[in-house]
Protein backbone atom coordinates (compact mmCIF):
# COMPACT_ATOMS: atom_id res chain seq x y z
CA UNK A 1 0.00 0.00 0.00
CA UNK A 2 1.57 3.25 -1.08
CA UNK A 3 1.75 5.54 1.92
CA UNK A 4 1.55 9.30 1.68
CA UNK A 5 1.18 10.26 5.31
CA UNK A 6 0.29 13.90 5.80
CA UNK A 7 -0.04 14.56 2.09
CA UNK A 8 -2.56 17.38 1.96
CA UNK A 9 -4.09 16.34 -1.35
CA UNK A 10 -5.86 13.41 0.33
CA UNK A 11 -7.82 15.63 2.67
CA UNK A 12 -8.80 15.63 6.33
CA UNK A 13 -11.17 12.92 7.59
CA UNK A 14 -13.07 13.29 10.86
CA UNK A 15 -13.84 9.81 12.21
CA UNK A 16 -16.57 9.48 14.81
CA UNK A 17 -17.49 6.07 16.27
CA UNK A 18 -20.52 5.27 18.40
CA UNK A 19 -19.17 5.46 21.98
CA UNK A 20 -18.86 1.74 22.79
CA UNK A 21 -15.84 -0.59 22.65
CA UNK A 22 -17.12 -2.73 19.76
CA UNK A 23 -17.59 0.41 17.64
CA UNK A 24 -14.41 2.26 18.60
CA UNK A 25 -12.17 -0.71 17.64
CA UNK A 26 -13.11 -1.02 13.94
CA UNK A 27 -13.35 2.77 13.50
CA UNK A 28 -9.83 3.25 14.84
CA UNK A 29 -8.56 0.56 12.45
CA UNK A 30 -10.26 2.32 9.54
CA UNK A 31 -8.79 5.66 10.68
CA UNK A 32 -5.29 4.13 10.78
CA UNK A 33 -5.75 2.73 7.26
CA UNK A 34 -6.86 6.12 5.95
CA UNK A 35 -3.95 7.83 7.72
CA UNK A 36 -1.61 5.32 6.14
CA UNK A 37 -3.15 6.22 2.77
CA UNK A 38 -2.36 9.90 3.27
CA UNK A 39 -5.34 11.42 5.08
CA UNK A 40 -5.11 13.72 8.07
CA UNK A 41 -7.25 12.21 10.82
CA UNK A 42 -9.22 13.69 13.69
CA UNK A 43 -10.68 10.86 15.78
CA UNK A 44 -13.64 11.91 17.94
CA UNK A 45 -14.39 10.11 21.21
CA UNK A 46 -16.80 11.12 23.94
CA UNK A 47 -15.13 12.78 26.92
CA UNK A 48 -16.14 9.82 29.10
CA UNK A 49 -14.50 7.23 26.82
CA UNK A 50 -11.46 9.40 26.17
CA UNK A 51 -10.80 9.45 29.92
CA UNK A 52 -11.16 5.68 30.04
CA UNK A 53 -8.79 5.24 27.08
CA UNK A 54 -6.15 7.37 28.75
CA UNK A 55 -6.58 5.44 31.97
CA UNK A 56 -6.15 2.07 30.25
CA UNK A 57 -3.04 3.34 28.42
CA UNK A 58 -4.72 3.85 25.03
CA UNK A 59 -3.75 6.76 22.80
CA UNK A 60 -0.66 7.71 24.81
CA UNK A 61 1.41 6.18 22.01
CA UNK A 62 -0.09 8.76 19.70
CA UNK A 63 1.45 11.90 21.00
CA UNK A 64 3.49 13.40 18.25
CA UNK A 65 2.08 11.42 15.33
CA UNK A 66 1.86 14.21 12.76
CA UNK A 67 -1.59 14.65 11.28
CA UNK A 68 -3.39 12.18 13.59
CA UNK A 69 -5.17 13.64 16.57
CA UNK A 70 -7.88 12.87 19.10
CA UNK A 71 -10.72 15.24 19.92
CA UNK A 72 -13.72 14.89 22.24
CA UNK A 73 -17.36 15.90 22.51
CA UNK A 74 -19.67 15.36 25.51
CA UNK A 75 -22.15 12.46 25.26
CA UNK A 76 -24.83 14.39 27.16
CA UNK A 77 -25.16 11.86 30.00
CA UNK A 78 -24.48 12.33 33.71
CA UNK A 79 -21.32 10.41 34.67
CA UNK A 80 -19.99 8.42 37.53
CA UNK A 81 -16.36 7.41 37.69
CA UNK A 82 -17.33 3.75 37.52
CA UNK A 83 -15.40 1.72 34.96
CA UNK A 84 -18.43 0.30 33.36
CA UNK A 85 -20.40 0.25 30.19
CA UNK A 86 -23.06 2.86 29.73
CA UNK A 87 -26.73 2.02 29.36
CA UNK A 88 -27.16 1.54 25.60
CA UNK A 89 -30.72 2.94 25.16
CA UNK A 90 -29.86 6.07 27.21
CA UNK A 91 -26.68 6.51 25.18
CA UNK A 92 -28.60 6.19 21.88
CA UNK A 93 -31.13 8.81 22.95
CA UNK A 94 -28.40 11.08 24.24
CA UNK A 95 -26.10 10.93 21.20
CA UNK A 96 -28.94 11.47 18.76
CA UNK A 97 -30.42 14.40 20.69
CA UNK A 98 -27.43 16.24 22.26
CA UNK A 99 -24.31 15.64 20.15
CA UNK A 100 -25.04 17.58 16.97
CA UNK A 101 -24.13 21.08 18.22
CA UNK A 102 -20.90 20.05 20.03
CA UNK A 103 -19.91 18.12 16.88
CA UNK A 104 -20.60 21.16 14.65
CA UNK A 105 -18.57 23.35 17.02
CA UNK A 106 -15.70 20.89 16.74
CA UNK A 107 -15.87 20.96 12.91
CA UNK A 108 -15.78 24.79 12.93
CA UNK A 109 -12.81 24.74 15.25
CA UNK A 110 -10.95 22.23 13.03
CA UNK A 111 -11.69 24.38 9.96
CA UNK A 112 -10.31 27.46 11.73
CA UNK A 113 -7.07 25.62 12.47
CA UNK A 114 -6.25 25.73 8.77
CA UNK A 115 -6.66 22.06 7.83
CA UNK A 116 -10.27 22.19 6.65
CA UNK A 117 -12.28 19.01 7.10
CA UNK A 118 -12.92 17.31 3.75
CA UNK A 119 -15.00 14.27 4.73
CA UNK A 120 -16.89 12.87 7.73
CA UNK A 121 -16.50 9.15 8.42
CA UNK A 122 -19.30 8.37 10.83
CA UNK A 123 -20.53 5.28 12.59
CA UNK A 124 -23.75 4.03 10.96
CA UNK A 125 -25.61 4.63 14.23
CA UNK A 126 -24.37 8.21 14.69
CA UNK A 127 -26.51 9.55 11.87
CA UNK A 128 -26.99 12.96 13.53
CA UNK A 129 -23.59 13.68 11.90
CA UNK A 130 -25.41 13.70 8.55
CA UNK A 131 -27.04 17.02 9.58
CA UNK A 132 -23.56 18.39 10.31
CA UNK A 133 -22.33 17.16 6.91
CA UNK A 134 -25.23 18.98 5.23
CA UNK A 135 -24.63 22.14 7.26
CA UNK A 136 -20.93 22.22 6.30
CA UNK A 137 -21.46 20.99 2.74
CA UNK A 138 -19.30 17.90 3.35
CA UNK A 139 -19.60 14.36 2.02
CA UNK A 140 -20.27 11.71 4.65
CA UNK A 141 -19.49 8.01 4.50
CA UNK A 142 -20.76 5.56 7.10
CA UNK A 143 -19.02 2.63 8.72
CA UNK A 144 -21.64 0.15 9.90
CA UNK A 145 -19.73 -1.92 12.45
CA UNK A 146 -22.21 -4.80 12.11
CA UNK A 147 -21.90 -7.78 9.83
CA UNK A 148 -23.49 -7.37 6.40
CA UNK A 149 -26.11 -9.96 7.46
CA UNK A 150 -26.78 -7.93 10.63
CA UNK A 151 -27.33 -4.75 8.61
CA UNK A 152 -29.55 -6.64 6.16
CA UNK A 153 -31.63 -7.97 9.07
CA UNK A 154 -31.98 -4.46 10.56
CA UNK A 155 -33.05 -3.19 7.15
CA UNK A 156 -36.09 -5.48 7.32
CA UNK A 157 -37.37 -3.86 10.54
CA UNK A 158 -39.78 -1.48 8.73
CA UNK A 159 -41.35 -4.43 6.88
CA UNK A 160 -41.70 -6.47 10.07
CA UNK A 161 -43.65 -3.58 11.58
CA UNK A 162 -45.70 -2.95 8.42
CA UNK A 163 -46.66 -6.62 8.20
CA UNK A 164 -47.68 -6.70 11.86
CA UNK A 165 -45.01 -9.10 13.22
CA UNK A 166 -43.53 -6.41 15.45
CA UNK A 167 -44.08 -5.06 18.10
CA UNK A 168 -45.15 -8.33 19.75
CA UNK A 169 -48.78 -8.59 20.86
CA UNK A 170 -47.84 -9.82 24.33
CA UNK A 171 -44.85 -11.02 26.35
CA UNK A 172 -45.92 -14.68 25.90
CA UNK A 173 -44.75 -14.47 22.28
CA UNK A 174 -41.17 -14.49 23.54
CA UNK A 175 -41.60 -18.01 24.89
CA UNK A 176 -44.58 -19.67 23.19
CA UNK A 177 -42.92 -20.62 19.90
CA UNK A 178 -43.79 -17.39 18.05
CA UNK A 179 -40.06 -16.60 17.79
CA UNK A 180 -39.69 -19.67 15.53
CA UNK A 181 -41.96 -18.09 12.86
CA UNK A 182 -40.16 -18.29 9.51
CA UNK A 183 -39.97 -15.03 7.54
CA UNK A 184 -39.89 -16.43 4.04
CA UNK A 185 -39.27 -13.09 2.32
CA UNK A 186 -35.91 -12.55 4.06
CA UNK A 187 -33.61 -11.77 1.11
CA UNK A 188 -30.47 -13.82 1.86
CA UNK A 189 -31.15 -16.97 3.86
CA UNK A 190 -33.62 -19.84 3.87
CA UNK A 191 -35.81 -20.48 6.91
CA UNK A 192 -34.85 -17.22 8.59
CA UNK A 193 -36.85 -17.00 11.85
CA UNK A 194 -38.01 -14.07 13.95
CA UNK A 195 -35.47 -15.14 16.60
CA UNK A 196 -32.66 -14.64 14.04
CA UNK A 197 -33.42 -10.93 13.70
CA UNK A 198 -31.49 -8.46 15.88
CA UNK A 199 -33.04 -8.56 19.34
CA UNK A 200 -34.56 -5.08 19.36
CA UNK A 201 -37.75 -6.43 17.74
CA UNK A 202 -38.47 -8.30 20.98
CA UNK A 203 -40.74 -5.65 22.44
CA UNK A 204 -44.45 -5.09 22.94
CA UNK A 205 -44.01 -1.30 22.94
CA UNK A 206 -44.44 0.55 19.61
CA UNK A 207 -42.48 3.44 21.19
CA UNK A 208 -39.57 1.19 22.19
CA UNK A 209 -36.37 3.28 22.24
CA UNK A 210 -34.10 0.86 20.38
CA UNK A 211 -36.67 -0.13 17.75
CA UNK A 212 -37.28 3.51 16.88
CA UNK A 213 -33.60 4.43 17.11
CA UNK A 214 -32.81 1.86 14.41
CA UNK A 215 -35.65 3.12 12.21
CA UNK A 216 -34.12 6.57 12.43
CA UNK A 217 -30.54 5.41 11.74
CA UNK A 218 -31.53 3.26 8.75
CA UNK A 219 -33.16 6.27 7.08
CA UNK A 220 -29.76 7.94 6.81
CA UNK A 221 -28.18 5.16 4.71
CA UNK A 222 -29.41 6.43 1.32
CA UNK A 223 -28.06 9.91 2.15
CA UNK A 224 -24.51 8.70 2.79
CA UNK A 225 -22.03 8.86 -0.05
CA UNK A 226 -20.95 5.29 0.75
CA UNK A 227 -21.39 2.57 3.33
CA UNK A 228 -18.34 0.67 4.59
CA UNK A 229 -18.58 -2.81 6.10
CA UNK A 230 -15.96 -4.80 8.00
CA UNK A 231 -16.49 -8.00 6.04
CA UNK A 232 -15.27 -9.55 2.78
CA UNK A 233 -17.00 -10.39 -0.48
CA UNK A 234 -16.56 -14.17 -0.41
CA UNK A 235 -17.88 -14.45 3.15
CA UNK A 236 -21.18 -12.56 2.74
CA UNK A 237 -21.61 -12.50 -1.04
CA UNK A 238 -25.38 -13.02 -1.30
CA UNK A 239 -26.02 -10.64 1.61
CA UNK A 240 -23.92 -7.89 0.02
CA UNK A 241 -25.81 -8.41 -3.25
CA UNK A 242 -29.13 -7.99 -1.42
CA UNK A 243 -27.90 -4.85 0.37
CA UNK A 244 -26.62 -3.30 -2.85
CA UNK A 245 -29.92 -4.04 -4.54
CA UNK A 246 -31.77 -2.42 -1.69
CA UNK A 247 -29.71 0.66 -0.98
CA UNK A 248 -27.51 1.15 -4.05
CA UNK A 249 -24.19 -0.11 -5.29
CA UNK A 250 -21.70 1.87 -3.21
CA UNK A 251 -21.38 -0.51 -0.30
CA UNK A 252 -17.71 -1.30 0.20
CA UNK A 253 -16.55 -4.42 2.04
CA UNK A 254 -13.02 -3.73 3.25
CA UNK A 255 -12.55 -6.35 5.98
CA UNK A 256 -11.45 -8.11 8.00
CA UNK A 257 -10.01 -4.75 9.09
CA UNK A 258 -7.52 -6.33 11.48
CA UNK A 259 -5.98 -8.29 8.57
CA UNK A 260 -5.90 -5.11 6.46
CA UNK A 261 -3.75 -3.67 9.25
CA UNK A 262 -0.97 -6.06 8.21
CA UNK A 263 -0.16 -3.63 5.38
CA UNK A 264 0.80 -0.94 7.88
CA UNK A 265 4.38 -1.09 9.08
CA UNK A 266 4.40 2.00 11.26
CA UNK A 267 5.09 0.88 14.83
CA UNK A 268 3.48 4.00 16.30
CA UNK A 269 0.22 3.23 14.53
CA UNK A 270 0.36 -0.46 15.38
CA UNK A 271 0.89 0.10 19.10
CA UNK A 272 -1.99 2.58 19.41
CA UNK A 273 -4.62 0.70 21.42
CA UNK A 274 -8.33 1.41 21.60
CA UNK A 275 -9.11 -0.66 24.68
CA UNK A 276 -11.33 0.91 27.34
CA UNK A 277 -10.11 -1.72 29.84
CA UNK A 278 -6.57 -2.32 30.95
CA UNK A 279 -5.35 -5.39 29.09
CA UNK A 280 -3.88 -8.32 30.99
CA UNK A 281 -1.00 -9.84 29.03
CA UNK A 282 -0.57 -12.91 31.25
CA UNK A 283 -3.00 -14.84 29.07
CA UNK A 284 -0.51 -15.07 26.22
CA UNK A 285 2.28 -16.37 28.47
CA UNK A 286 -0.10 -18.93 29.93
CA UNK A 287 -1.19 -20.09 26.44
CA UNK A 288 2.45 -20.65 25.48
CA UNK A 289 2.56 -23.56 27.93
CA UNK A 290 -0.46 -25.37 26.43
CA UNK A 291 -0.83 -28.01 23.70
CA UNK A 292 -1.81 -26.88 20.17
CA UNK A 293 -5.56 -26.39 19.67
CA UNK A 294 -6.39 -27.59 23.17
CA UNK A 295 -7.65 -24.46 24.93
CA UNK A 296 -11.18 -23.02 24.95
CA UNK A 297 -11.23 -19.22 24.98
CA UNK A 298 -14.30 -17.62 26.58
CA UNK A 299 -15.14 -13.94 26.18
CA UNK A 300 -18.63 -12.43 26.02
CA UNK A 301 -17.45 -9.04 24.79
CA UNK A 302 -17.75 -5.58 26.26
CA UNK A 303 -21.51 -5.21 26.80
CA UNK A 304 -22.98 -8.61 27.68
CA UNK A 305 -24.36 -8.89 31.20
CA UNK A 306 -25.60 -12.09 32.79
CA UNK A 307 -27.03 -13.38 36.04
CA UNK A 308 -24.90 -14.91 38.79
CA UNK A 309 -26.67 -18.19 38.05
CA UNK A 310 -25.73 -18.12 34.35
CA UNK A 311 -22.12 -17.39 35.28
CA UNK A 312 -22.15 -20.35 37.65
CA UNK A 313 -23.63 -22.71 35.02
CA UNK A 314 -20.93 -21.67 32.53
CA UNK A 315 -18.28 -22.17 35.22
CA UNK A 316 -19.39 -25.71 36.14
CA UNK A 317 -19.91 -26.70 32.51
CA UNK A 318 -16.32 -25.65 31.79
CA UNK A 319 -15.02 -27.38 34.90
CA UNK A 320 -16.81 -30.63 34.04
CA UNK A 321 -15.58 -30.60 30.43
CA UNK A 322 -12.04 -31.17 31.80
CA UNK A 323 -10.68 -28.98 28.95
CA UNK A 324 -8.12 -26.22 29.61
CA UNK A 325 -9.68 -22.76 29.26
CA UNK A 326 -8.85 -19.04 29.26
CA UNK A 327 -11.84 -17.02 30.47
CA UNK A 328 -12.22 -13.25 30.31
CA UNK A 329 -14.63 -12.04 32.99
CA UNK A 330 -15.20 -8.28 33.06
CA UNK A 331 -15.73 -6.90 36.56
CA UNK A 332 -19.14 -5.58 35.44
CA UNK A 333 -20.41 -8.73 33.69
CA UNK A 334 -23.07 -9.39 36.33
CA UNK A 335 -25.76 -6.71 36.31
CA UNK A 336 -25.38 -4.60 39.44
CA UNK A 337 -23.00 -6.98 41.17
CA UNK A 338 -19.38 -8.10 41.22
CA UNK A 339 -18.64 -11.31 39.34
CA UNK A 340 -17.47 -13.91 41.82
CA UNK A 341 -16.76 -17.51 40.87
CA UNK A 342 -17.47 -20.29 43.36
CA UNK A 343 -14.26 -21.08 45.33
CA UNK A 344 -14.73 -24.84 44.70
CA UNK A 345 -14.70 -24.10 40.97
CA UNK A 346 -11.38 -22.28 41.30
CA UNK A 347 -9.79 -25.15 43.22
CA UNK A 348 -11.20 -27.74 40.83
CA UNK A 349 -9.82 -26.04 37.69
CA UNK A 350 -6.72 -24.15 38.85
CA UNK A 351 -4.21 -26.37 37.06
CA UNK A 352 -5.89 -25.94 33.67
CA UNK A 353 -7.58 -22.55 33.70
CA UNK A 354 -6.82 -18.86 33.73
CA UNK A 355 -9.44 -16.21 34.49
CA UNK A 356 -8.54 -12.61 33.63
CA UNK A 357 -10.51 -9.35 33.35
CA UNK A 358 -9.58 -8.24 29.79
CA UNK A 359 -7.08 -9.30 27.15
CA UNK A 360 -5.78 -8.43 23.68
CA UNK A 361 -8.27 -10.70 21.90
CA UNK A 362 -6.64 -10.86 18.47
CA UNK A 363 -3.38 -12.10 19.99
CA UNK A 364 -5.31 -14.76 21.89
CA UNK A 365 -7.35 -15.95 18.89
CA UNK A 366 -4.31 -16.33 16.68
CA UNK A 367 -2.40 -18.28 19.34
CA UNK A 368 -1.74 -21.89 18.21
CA UNK A 369 -3.03 -23.29 21.54
CA UNK A 370 -6.58 -22.02 20.99
CA UNK A 371 -8.95 -24.79 19.92
CA UNK A 372 -12.30 -22.98 20.11
CA UNK A 373 -14.07 -19.81 21.18
CA UNK A 374 -17.17 -19.52 23.38
CA UNK A 375 -18.50 -16.12 22.27
CA UNK A 376 -21.47 -13.73 22.42
CA UNK A 377 -21.24 -13.54 18.61
CA UNK A 378 -20.50 -9.83 18.47
CA UNK A 379 -19.30 -8.95 14.98
CA UNK A 380 -15.70 -8.05 15.89
CA UNK A 381 -15.32 -11.35 17.76
CA UNK A 382 -16.92 -13.32 14.93
CA UNK A 383 -14.81 -11.85 12.12
CA UNK A 384 -11.61 -12.14 14.19
CA UNK A 385 -12.42 -15.76 14.95
CA UNK A 386 -13.01 -16.46 11.25
CA UNK A 387 -9.73 -14.79 10.26
CA UNK A 388 -7.77 -17.02 12.59
CA UNK A 389 -9.65 -20.22 11.73
CA UNK A 390 -11.22 -20.73 15.18
CA UNK A 391 -14.62 -22.51 15.48
CA UNK A 392 -17.20 -21.16 17.94
CA UNK A 393 -19.92 -21.88 20.46
CA UNK A 394 -22.36 -18.98 20.16
CA UNK A 395 -24.31 -17.47 23.06
CA UNK A 396 -25.79 -14.30 21.56
CA UNK A 397 -26.83 -11.59 24.01
CA UNK A 398 -28.43 -8.72 22.08
CA UNK A 399 -28.57 -6.56 18.94
CA UNK A 400 -27.47 -8.39 15.78
CA UNK A 401 -25.53 -11.04 17.73
CA UNK A 402 -28.59 -13.26 17.15
CA UNK A 403 -28.16 -12.82 13.39
CA UNK A 404 -24.41 -13.47 13.50
CA UNK A 405 -25.06 -16.62 15.52
CA UNK A 406 -27.59 -17.85 12.95
CA UNK A 407 -25.16 -17.27 10.05
CA UNK A 408 -22.21 -18.79 11.93
CA UNK A 409 -24.15 -21.98 12.64
CA UNK A 410 -26.29 -22.37 9.52
CA UNK A 411 -24.61 -20.52 6.64
CA UNK A 412 -20.89 -20.54 7.41
CA UNK A 413 -20.66 -23.86 9.25
CA UNK A 414 -18.33 -22.58 11.97
CA UNK A 415 -20.55 -22.38 15.06
CA UNK A 416 -22.91 -24.22 17.42
CA UNK A 417 -25.57 -22.34 19.35
CA UNK A 418 -25.98 -22.74 23.10
CA UNK A 419 -29.40 -22.25 24.65
CA UNK A 420 -30.00 -18.87 26.23
CA UNK A 421 -31.10 -20.59 29.48
CA UNK A 422 -27.57 -21.91 29.89
CA UNK A 423 -27.23 -25.28 31.67
CA UNK A 424 -23.92 -26.81 32.80
CA UNK A 425 -24.56 -30.17 31.08
CA UNK A 426 -25.06 -28.49 27.74
CA UNK A 427 -21.97 -26.30 28.25
CA UNK A 428 -19.93 -29.42 29.06
CA UNK A 429 -21.26 -31.33 26.03
CA UNK A 430 -20.69 -28.47 23.56
CA UNK A 431 -17.22 -27.66 24.87
CA UNK A 432 -16.18 -31.31 24.45
CA UNK A 433 -17.66 -31.31 20.95
CA UNK A 434 -15.88 -28.06 20.07
CA UNK A 435 -12.44 -29.27 21.16
CA UNK A 436 -11.98 -32.91 20.29
CA UNK A 437 -15.39 -33.85 18.85
CA UNK A 438 -16.30 -34.86 15.29
CA UNK A 439 -18.53 -31.82 14.68
CA UNK A 440 -15.77 -29.63 16.14
CA UNK A 441 -13.31 -31.06 13.63
CA UNK A 442 -15.64 -30.29 10.70
CA UNK A 443 -16.20 -26.75 11.97
CA UNK A 444 -12.44 -26.31 12.32
CA UNK A 445 -11.96 -27.30 8.65
CA UNK A 446 -14.64 -24.82 7.57
CA UNK A 447 -13.09 -22.09 9.72
CA UNK A 448 -9.64 -22.71 8.19
CA UNK A 449 -11.21 -22.49 4.75
CA UNK A 450 -12.73 -19.07 5.57
CA UNK A 451 -9.42 -18.00 7.11
CA UNK A 452 -7.71 -18.61 3.75
CA UNK A 453 -10.41 -16.63 1.95
CA UNK A 454 -10.11 -13.74 4.44
CA UNK A 455 -6.35 -13.67 3.83
CA UNK A 456 -6.92 -13.66 0.07
CA UNK A 457 -9.43 -10.80 0.33
CA UNK A 458 -6.97 -8.61 2.25
CA UNK A 459 -3.84 -9.49 0.24
CA UNK A 460 -2.69 -7.11 -2.50
CA UNK A 461 -5.18 -7.41 -5.39
CA UNK A 462 -7.72 -9.06 -3.07
CA UNK A 463 -11.31 -7.76 -2.99
CA UNK A 464 -11.02 -5.82 0.29
CA UNK A 465 -7.63 -4.39 -0.64
CA UNK A 466 -9.00 -3.12 -3.97
CA UNK A 467 -12.26 -1.93 -2.37
CA UNK A 468 -10.33 0.33 0.02
CA UNK A 469 -8.64 2.04 -2.94
CA UNK A 470 -11.98 2.30 -4.75
CA UNK A 471 -13.62 3.76 -1.64
CA UNK A 472 -10.91 6.42 -1.38
CA UNK A 473 -11.12 7.31 -5.06
CA UNK A 474 -14.92 7.24 -5.37
CA UNK A 475 -16.15 8.52 -2.02
CA UNK A 476 -13.45 10.06 0.15
CA UNK A 477 -11.30 12.16 -2.12
CA UNK A 478 -12.22 15.78 -2.79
Amino acid sequence: MGSMVGDESRGHAVCIPYPAQGHINPMLKLAKLLYHKGFRITFVNTEYNHRRLLKSGGPAALDGLPGFKFATIPDGLPHSDAESIQDIPSLCVSTSTTCLEPFCNLLSELNREGQPVSVIVSDGVMSFTMKAAERFGLPEVMLWTTSACGLLAYSQYPQLVEKGYVPFKDVEQLTNGYMETVIDWFPAAENFRLRDFPSFIRTTDPKDIMLNFLFQELQAIPKAKAVILNTFEAFEANVLTALRRMYRPNIYSIGPLHLMMNHIHDERLNTMSSSLWKEDLNGIKWLDSKEPESVVYINFGSTTVMTAEQLSEFAWGLANSKKPFLWVIRPDIIAGDTAILPPEFTTETEDRSLVISWCPQEKVLKHPSIGGFLTHSGWNSTIESVSYGVPMICWPFFAEQQTNCRYSCEEWGIGMEIDNKVKRDEVERLVRELVGGEKGRKMKEKALDWKRKAEEATAPEGSSYLNLDKLIKEALSP
